[in-house]
């Protein structure tokens, strides 16, 4: 729509980039009419910084730590991705304990994510409470981290060949802690947010986004299975030792707001199945296959695919045989997922435009890279 499209009756307004709703550096440029909103643009490109173009002139070891730096909430399967796709040219694999703990580190991650945007949710609908009590737990599960890792965000631990340290010795021992006092906890959840009338008006139909929607944009995790598709690339295609523990894909049909939430609650349940399955059996030996200082991968095309907190994280290289990839690209679970928005916007109220943005949980520099 161009300015001469505008009727007397509408409008246009930005929200953001500043603006606290959009969760960082994303403007949506909105047409009114009234409160209606009839189309959506979105604006990006104010935090791009070039990460797969940076990726080409770094070594395969090198270039893995840049992707801690996308979806931030997602470091570890960033890094893990990148890993995997580089040890599928090199023809190796991870050692068995090395799998478990990327495992472990992987739905930790989850676990942390999805409280954060918990919290932000709640803040975003006017309760400020949730986001205390998410950051209860979160705050353990990053002081977990900060001791085996060194870092409590973009930990850089998940290397070609296995990850970077073995575990803190104390690792077991606050893992168990932290799952007992979550599952303690979870109810705290739906007590404080779920049944809250506000909470039920905003969510329970608005927002919808049918089934055929999110297969034709390209949605994947909880936006893609809140409206039924089953997309979960640990079962679909399972890496590192998924395809050994037991859980469900979560799946809901109704794909509005609510089912985008409820959905993220049933998949913290679910994170913490696996770790119960793995905390106790974390096999012996050595967690790093040892690779040459240099890795140079045999000219070709790789590709490799992981389940972020946010959805499918594809990662895509092209070697020539030296010591830098030729290209990189990665497929981001954000990028796509902000696709739904538009179809989502039309036609609704703009009080339920932040409603509907805190549901698809974006991370903006996931978007940009």
């Amino acid at each position: 729509m161009e300015t001469k499209d505008i009727k007397r009756d509408e409008f246009v307004i930005n929200v953001g980039p500043q603006h606290p709703s959009t969760h960082g550096v994303l403007r949506l440029e909105l047409w009114l009419d009234g409160e209606d909103i009839i189309d959506s643009k979105p604006h990006l490109g104010y935090i791009h910084r070039g990460i797969e173009k940076m990726s080409e002139a770094l070594g395969y070891k090198q270039f893995i730590y840049l992707t801690s730096r996308m979806d931030y909430l997602s470091a570890h399967m960033n890094n893990q991705a990148c890993s995997l796709a580089i040890e599928k040219g090199l023809q190796v694999e991870a050692p068995p304990r090395a799998q478990v703990i990327r495992v472990l580190m992987a739905e930790l991650s989850r676990l942390a994510s999805h409280q954060l945007w918990w919290g932000a949710l709640g803040l975003d609908l006017g309760a400020v409470s949730p986001f205390f009590y998410a950051f209860r737990e979160r705050e353990m599960i990053l002081e977990i981290f900060e001791e085996t890792c060194g870092s409590r965000l973009t930990m850089n631990y998940i290397t070609p060949g296995g990850v970077v340290n073995d575990l803190h010795p104390d690792f077991v021992k606050k893992v168990k802690k932290l799952i007992e006092q979550l599952k303690g906890n979870l109810h705290e959840y739906d007590q404080l947010l779920t049944g809250n009338a506000i909470l039920q008006a905003r969510t329970r139909g608005v927002g919808k986004l049918t089934a055929e929607d999110a297969i034709s944009l390209g949605c994947t995790g909880p936006v893609a299975r809140a409206s039924g598709v089953k997309c979960d690339v640990r079962k679909l295609h399972p890496y590192d030792g998924y395809d050994k523990v037991d859980f469900e894909e979560v799946l809901n049909d109704k794909g509005d707001n609510f089912a985008r939430y409820w959905l993220r609650i049933a998949e913290m349940e679910q994170s913490i199945r696996i770790i119960e399955q793995l905390i106790d059996n974390i096999p012996e030996g050595s967690y790093r296959e040892k690779l040459k200082g240099v890795v140079k991968l045999p000219a070709g095309e790789y590709y490799q695919r992981v389940e972020t907190a946010r959805g499918e994280l594809g990662v895509y290289i092209v070697s020539d045989g030296k010591k830098e990839p030729y290209r990189v690209r990665f497929r981001t679970p954000n990028f796509s997922n902000l696709n739904a928005l538009r179809p989502m916007l039309k036609g609704a109220k703009i009080g339920d435009m932040v409603s509907m943005m805190a549901t698809l949980d974006l991370i903006i520099p996931d978007i940009d890279r």
